[in-house]
This record gives C-alpha cells, structure tokens and sequence, in this order.
C-alpha cells in the first residue's frame, strides 16, 4: 500500500489536465473537494466555462479514520473496472470513466454534479417518472451480463478472480449480518427505539434467517454486483439516472444488488409516516414508492427473462421452466436482502436522512420501527410472498 495522495490543488489540477483529455492546455482550472468522503478523497476540477470532472482517490485506509483502519488501494481498480463494464451495458446510467491511473489509485471521471442525490430527491419527494424502470434496466443489464447465464465458463472465472474484494466484503457482511443483531458498539440507535434493537438480538428465528441469507452472500458468486447499491449511490433528476461508487463491486447474489434497491425505496416509504409536511402528500408519496418498486422489480424481471431467452447459451439454463423457477427464487432472495437493508440503516452504523431528517426523536422512533417491522417480515416470510404485488400487499399490511 502507497499513501499516494495529491499534496496540494496544483497536483489535482495537473492530473486532471494530463489525463482527462476535457481541458485545454492553456484554461484556467480550479478544484474543489466535494462530498462526505467517510473513505475515499472525492475533487471536482473546472474551469470558468463550467467544463470538469470528477477525481476519486483512495488511500490506503479509511480516511474518516485514518491510518487505524487500513484499507486495500485495489478498491479503486475494482471501482474503475466495474464502472467501466456497467458502462459496456448501461452507457446512459454511469458516469463515463476519461482516466484510471493505478500509481494514483485514483480515478477521472465524468461530473454529474448536474443531477440530484437520490436519497435527498426522495426526501423531498421528487417527481421521479424514470427512476424504478432505469434502475431496473441497470441491474438486469449488468448482472445478467456478468452472469454464467451469459458468460463462458473460462471468461466467467477470469472475472471473479479479478473482482475479489474481501476488504470491502467484510464491511458488508459485518454491518449487513452481525452488527445490528448484537449489542456491537458500531450500532448507532435511537434511545427511543432503544427496546426494538434489543429485541433484534434475542429474536433467534430472525437471526437463523438472517444467517441464511449471509451464507448466500458468502458463497453465491453468480454476477458481477455493484455492491453497494443505495439511494446515495445515485444520482437523478425527472429524466436522467446515474450510479455511481462501485468500488464495493464483487461477485456475489444477484438478489443482493436487487433487494439493496428495495429496501432503499422502502427505508423512505418508512421515514415519510413522520416526514415533515402534510399528510396526504407524505400518503401519496408513499403509494408511489410502492409503485415505484413493483416497476423497479417487473422491469429488472422481464428484461433479464428476455436476456435469458435470447442470450443464454446453454439450453440447461434457456428452459423457460427454469426461468420461471430462477426468477421466483430471485424475487424471494432479493426481500430477504432488501430486509436486512431496512434493518442494518435503521439501527446500525450507517443511518440515512430518510429516518435523521424526522428531529423528533418519539416520532423518528415510530417510522424507525416501521422500518424494522417491514425488514423482519420480509427476511422472514420471503418465501411466503408469490410475486411481487403479494409482497407489496404485505408491506401495506405492516
């Protein structure tokens, strides 16, 4: 490991001029650092006519933390790598990637500083039209095409060499499997919802499930995964969707990159319940997160059936029995994942605006409730819910 960081903005700037391929020589450029940054240094690079990019650089540790909690460099390769094969499939739904300079381990890459964090779009209740079926394209384009569904058998193991990633894995299999069913000293709780936790670590059914799904994530390397798939890891506006931070990027559950995105959209079906703002707006804004995953879900399903009807080229895997089967077990695994997102953002280390921006902390505890009431039942009861109107019928039930 190599602590390659730029020391100063002149070295920034001089990056981004050599190796973009956006600057002229002789423009003025100036540089900001941008974002929350909790491991990597993020910088945007412009210049006076609004012309720039963005430069992710990753250092051998966390940068919150600090050299106490070292970190791979590869990352930044796999984030390249990953963000350049989405755009193989996706062109329209990740930021171009101009540059990847492996003595940097840093990245040049589009800005799409133009566009809107998701979680906070959703906060506000955006109108967001493109949205569920943009996502749903981006995963079923990416994971079918990173899959044995798709690949042959030498290319396909190649593959999964190259994007090991047990440094970042381990974070996830932590903060998604351990932390929030134990009294772990990383769990960031609400003292108000302080009962609910605790009932997490003595409700034994929930922990066999959740270790099931674990065991999943461990062993099921089937597809290419983005890995980190939440609404702060995209961008949006009415018409455009961009994701981004691949750099947890592996194989592993395709389920896992789908029930991710689930849950995200129902952590903010859970945090509108106390939102501020009026009723009937926070109601209506819900129906339509509901809405948006039924779309998200029957977008992914039908384009990846059809990619494994055209694409596929194994018959043993083209049978359209098997299709049937795989994409009904994939909507089962991808509750139970998206179960143990709502459960992990509302009571472990990473909380989200959709439940912080409720400052009441009695009433942030009843929509942090919801959001576990909804995660358990999905971790528990996915292979009771036939279809994805039967699980969204559920969730209204809760």
């Amino acid at each position: 490991m190599t602590d390659c960081k730029f020391a100063n903005e002149a070295q920034v700037i001089d990056f981004a001029r050599c190796h973009s391929g956006v600057f002229d020589p002789a423009e003025r450029l100036q540089v900001e650092e941008i974002g929350d940054g909790n491991i990597n240094f993020v910088y945007r690079v412009f210049a006076d006519d609004g012309n720039s990019v963005i430069i992710k650089q990753a250092l051998p540790y966390v940068r919150i933390i600090g050299e106490g909690w070292p970190l791979s460099q590869d990352r930044i390769r796999i984030e390249a790598e990953a963000l350049m094969l989405e755009g193989e499939y996706c062109p329209d739904l990740v930021p171009q990637v101009y540059h990847f300079d492996a003595e940097r381990c840093a990245i040049i890459m589009e800005d799409i500083g133009a566009l809107e964090n998701l979680r906070h779009a959703l906060v506000a209740r955006a109108e967001l039209p493109k949205l569920a079926s943009h996502l749903g394209r981006f995963c079923a384009e990416t994971l079918f095409h990173t899959s044995d569904l798709y690949l042959d058998a030498h290319r396909k193991k190649e593959m999964v060499a190259r994007f090991i990633n047990p440094d970042l894995c381990k974070i996830t299999e932590d903060l998604f499997f351990w932390d929030p069913y134990c009294d772990h000293e990383r769990n960031n709780i609400n003292p108000e919802l302080r009962d609910e936790a605790e009932g997490l670590w003595h409700d034994e059914p929930l922990k066999l499930e959740v270790a099931r799904l674990k065991q999943r994530f461990l062993t099921s390397a089937e597809a290419l995964l983005h890995g980190d798939l939440h609404s702060g890891s995209v961008f949006v506006d009415a018409g455009a969707t961009r994701v981004i931070d691949a750099e947890f990027a592996f194989f592993g559950p395709i389920a896992f990159d789908v029930g991710s995105m689930i849950g995200n959209l129902l952590l903010d079906y859970a945090g509108q319940t106390e939102l501020a703002g009026e009723a009937a707006e926070r109601d209506a804004y819900r129906d339509w997160l509901l809405d948006a995953v039924r779309e998200f879900w029957n977008t992914f399903a039908q384009r990846f059936g059809d990619l494994m009807s055209s694409s596929t080229a194994d018959p043993t895997l083209k049978l359209p029995a098997y299709r049937e089967t795989y994409l009904a077990e994939l909507l089962s695994q991808s509750l139970g994942f998206a179960g143990t997102e709502l459960i992990r953002r509302t009571v472990g280390l990473a909380p989200v605006l959709d439940l912080e921006a409720i400052e009441d902390p009695r009433a942030r505890a009843r929509a942090e409730a919801l959001a576990l009431r909804i995660g358990r039942t999905l971790i528990l009861e996915r292979d009771r819910l036939n279809g994805i109107d039967a699980a969204i019928e559920r969730i209204r039930q809760i």
